[in-house]
């Protein structure tokens, strides 16, 4: 991955959306957008852009129901690679 590449991982911002109702937590990666969804399993769908086909975020269902009979975590089917900070402002 090249320091644009890493760039655009740090200008994203995830936003959080949780429906008590329907208990659904929905997590856009940048500005919410139109995509292609797909579930991924154990009730987690994974939303891409259907022209560059990058993911632009994810949907949990099921996300308080998960908690009632274990501990408070939980491990989802979802990876993603971070860096430091400091690599990008001295690549810069």
């Amino acid at each position: 991955m090249n320091a644009d590449e890493r760039r655009w991982l740090y200008e994203k911002k995830f936003q959080f959306f949780f429906d008590k109702k329907s208990d659904v937590l929905d997590i856009a990666i940048g500005k919410p957008k139109e995509a292609i969804s797909r579930e991924i399993g154990n009730d987690v769908i994974i939303r891409t852009d259907p022209k560059t086909k990058e993911i632009v975020g994810f949907t949990i269902l099921n996300f308080e129901k998960r908690f009632e009979h274990k501990s408070r975590s939980e491990t989802l089917p979802i990876t993603a690679t971070f860096g430091q900070i400091e690599e990008l402002e001295a690549e810069g």
